[in-house]
Parts: structure tokens; sequence; C-alpha cells
């Protein structure tokens, strides 16, 4: 059975785990540097450094009681920009599920779940960025309602709005 909680509501220790979904969720098929390599490069320590921020969200998939995926947003500045920023007031989500794990729903349904908290956080919108070559992410955030709005180096940025019901 698969569950979905938000950080604040998870026991602790579940920061490491965030970290390693934080690894997993860039997209380097072949020859990826080490995860201590790669979080602290000058160009992606902005995704990790001083999480907890008023804004950073995370949502964790459990699978029998074990955590299995990760989504999460933060917000950027214009100085400070992720690979997906539209703006200042559009939080750059992020997203990955265990290799052991994929294929069951857990990234939907954990995007479904950020989304939500986005909302209820009063955001009206998502952004994202990823690379074209990972079809089944860019299959599952179209199906979800994103839609391609820019490219930052190899990548696309992908948005989504929120609608205001």
């Amino acid at each position: 059975m698969i569950q979905v909680k938000s950080l604040e509501q998870c026991e602790h220790g579940l920061l490491d785990f965030l970290t390693d979904m934080m690894y997993e969720s860039i997209h380097i098929p072949e020859n990826k540097p080490s995860k201590e390599e790669l979080l602290n490069s000058p160009d992606l320590k902005k995704y990790s450094e001083e999480w907890g921020r008023k804004d950073d969200r995370a949502i964790i998939a459990f699978e029998d009681n074990f955590p299995v995926g990760a989504a999460w947003y933060r917000l950027y500045t214009e100085n400070q920009k992720g690979y997906g920023y539209i703006d200042d007031k559009t939080p750059e989500l992020g997203i990955a599920v265990m290799k052991n794990a994929r294929g069951k729903g857990i990234g939907k349904l954990l995007m479904e779940k950020l989304i939500e908290t986005a909302s209820s956080d009063g955001f009206s919108s998502l952004s994202l960025s990823v690379d074209p070559k990972n079809s089944q992410a860019v299959q599952l955030y179209k199906k979800l309602g994103f839609e391609q709005c820019g490219h930052s180096g190899t990548s696309w940025t992908m948005i989504y709005t929120i609608s205001s019901n």
C-alpha cells in the first residue's frame, strides 16, 4: 500500500532520503558524478542547501512503510535561478521515485499531492525542468497538464497553472 506524507509529518531522518531523491532527480544517463560532488556543484547546490526555508515543501511516498519516492518544491529568485525558473512567485519542483518502485503510479500520486499542497499554500503555478530525452517524465508531466514554456540549456522548462476553484 502506498502512503504519501509531507516531510514535516514524517519522522526525523528523512531529510537524508530527500537528498538522495534530489540526486536521483538529476537525469544524467551515463557517468553520473557522486551525490556529494553533484549536489555541491555551483549550478546545483541551490536545490538542496539550507533545506527547510519558509516555502520549501516536500512530500514523501512510502510503500510498506519504506520511503520509495519524493516530490518537492522551492522558490528561487532572479539572482539565483533554478533551471526551471519562471519568476520569484512560482516554485520549481523536483521529483524522483526509486527504480524498483517505478511503474506503480507513485510519481503521479506525488505530483498530484504536491500540486494540492502548492494550491493550499496560495501558489498559482508550479514549474519544472526536464530533459526532453527523459520521455517517461515528459509524458507524466504532460498528462498532468504541464506545458512547455521555454528551455534552459538542453532542458525544457514546463509550467503547470493551478486552477483557482
